[in-house]
């Protein structure tokens, strides 16, 4: 069967239609950096490196693009704030965004494309859009594209060119030298005090939306699988992309994917609103493990909170995986394969847009058979439900805790406490336990041993 998935451009699931057979061409907008990355991101972050690992776990080559935007307002006014120049600022953000993004196992792009790395190619894209006659000139203001000019404009946010014009909430940017308030800036001319390109039309810096047309197009070729991004960029930014490109003669993406964004109270969070929590913040109350947990049980299209109750909760199903984990140790099974039946459930589940939530239920019934299987005895049952596990976790990207190991002094702290026990020396072994509490390890007694994890 093949994998479904929601096209947001034709509004239902369809199926997963690739280029090529065997592989996957993927592009995911990635952040302006202008300051540190919040849970917004690392929810977005995190869905679609989800989507690109069960991706390959169901045997596609993925190649996966995401973009940095390292010349926009944001960052130009960010500089001016701070005494700083716009490279600066870019370059420390990014370091705080990829930090935060390895720290939650989000695998690297295999091609992270930056915005000022690619100015002539949008030139050169912005010199076709003018000679099909889907863009203008304004001297002395920049390159306008001519949305009447295009067909179909509005068909990601579902909307009509009219009902656009008349939406107060339609997100354009004002400007007085457009000839319709939905046109948009290919090309802003130069101003005092911003950084600045040479260009057929004067000095100055692309706008926004150009520069992942030109990116994607390049790496990825016409006609690539998916194109993904948080649902607050479907209009403007991907609508635009998708006139841009095409306008300019380009088969563009197959498929459009959006994840849901995260509220805070019911009202997204935004740092323009300044009711964010930052993900560093989130990451070091709750763990990478929980933060991804929480992601995966939400079904990627809806919003959700992130709040300290949501995390905890996850962090509370890790710790169930992990206690199956440190069971199977304390148990001395033997090495086991994955339960057949059981992924193919899981992947019906994934199969069905990314059903994560259902994903997880398998993963879940899994460890409660796994269970069962240990009390019963039944040795090579139990051996082959944890090594599904552990390979279906692993198709979402979350690890598994081992009982500690490879920590030579807490090793020998336990030993000895061990000793201390079997000596009835309990006030010795309490202190040890004591000791290794406060530095965060916990212990588990089980059949005539002890193990040790961390919390």
């Amino acid at each position: 069967m093949p994998v479904r998935c929601y096209d947001s451009l034709v509004r239902a699931k369809v199926d997963l239609d690739p280029r090529d057979p065997d592989r996957i061409a993927m592009y995911v907008c990635g952040p302006t950096v202008y300051d540190v990355p919040h849970v917004g991101h690392g929810r977005t972050a995190t869905t679609f490196d989800v989507i690109r690992r069960y991706l390959t776990w169901r045997g596609y080559a993925v190649t996966f693009v995401s973009n940095i935007t390292d010349v926009e307002d944001k960052i130009i006014a960010r500089a001016a704030a701070t005494g700083s120049t716009e490279p600066e600022v870019a370059a420390r953000f990014e370091a705080a965004y990829w930090e935060q993004l390895d720290r939650l196992g989000v695998l690297r792009p295999d091609h992270t494309p930056h915005a000022t790395e690619y100015i002539a190619s949008m030139c050169d894209l912005i010199a076709e859009l003018i000679d099909r006659g889907h863009a203008y000139v304004v001297d002395g203001q920049g390159v306008y594209y001519d949305v009447v000019s295009f067909p179909g404009y509005g068909a990601l946010p579902n909307r009509s060119l009219a009902q656009l014009l008349q939406s107060a909430g339609a997100r354009v940017e004002v400007d007085g030298a457009k000839r319709s308030p939905v046109d948009f800036a290919l090309w802003k001319a130069a101003k005092p005090g911003e950084p600045v390109w040479d260009s057929p039309w004067g000095p100055g810096r692309p706008g926004w939306h150009i520069e992942c047309s030109a990116m994607s197009l390049d790496l990825l070729g016409e006609g690539f699988d998916l194109h993904g991004g948080g649902d607050d960029l479907a209009f403007p930014h991907h609508e635009n992309e998708r006139a841009q490109s095409e306008g300019a003669g380009h088969a563009f993406a197959r498929h459009w994917i959006h994840a849901g964004m995260v509220q805070v109270g019911g009202e997204k969070m935004a740092k323009s609103v300044g009711n964010f929590t930052t993900l560093a913040d989130a990451l070091d109350a709750h763990g990478p493990r929980a933060f991804r947990m929480a992601v995966v049980q939400t079904h990627y299209r809806r919003a959700v909170e992130l709040g300290d109750a949501e995390l905890g909760q996850a962090a509370a199903a890790v710790d169930r995986l992990d206690a199956l984990v440190r069971r199977a140790q304390s148990a001395g099974l033997p090495d086991g394969g994955p339960d057949a039946g059981v992924a193919d459930r899981f992947r019906e589940a994934m199969d069905d847009d990314f059903g994560t939530p259902a994903a997880m239920a398998v993963v879940f019934d899994t460890v409660t058979a796994a269970n069962q299987a240990i009390t019963d005895g039944d040795t090579d049952r139990a051996a082959d439900l944890v090594a599904t596990v552990r390979d279906l976790c692993g198709a979402l990207g979350l690890t598994l805790e081992e009982a500690g190991a490879g920590d030579d002094e807490i090793d020998a702290l336990v030993a000895l406490r061990d000793e201390h026990r079997r000596n009835r020396d309990f006030a010795a072994a309490d202190a040890i336990r004591d000791d290794l509490a406060a530095r965060g390890i916990v212990l588990e007694d089980a059949a005539g041993t002890t193990l040790w994890h961390r919390s």
